[in-house]
């Protein structure tokens, strides 16, 4: 039980690392250094986006239980 859930813990956490990466720059950051702050106030509404908020907020969550499962088992 506890080697499965630690490969799921670094699944998860190198799918959040994906996941935030992929988010277009809100502006103020490095992403504007680069040039990629243009058009980061027009693409922030589309549904898309909302939709990979979505899916890193419950990647994240997963992650956060997860972490819990594992400090209990890791008592074990």
């Amino acid at each position: 039980m506890y080697v499965a859930s630690l490969i799921i813990q670094f699944l998860l956490a190198f799918a959040l690392i994906f996941l935030v990466l992929i988010h277009s720059g809100r502006g103020g950051g490095l992403s504007d250094m680069f040039g990629g702050g243009l058009g980061a106030s027009a693409a922030g509404s589309t549904v898309m986006e909302k939709n990979l908020d979505r899916l890193t907020l419950v990647v994240a969550l997963v992650f956060a239980f997860n972490s819990v499962i594992l400090s209990f088992l890791i008592d074990k």
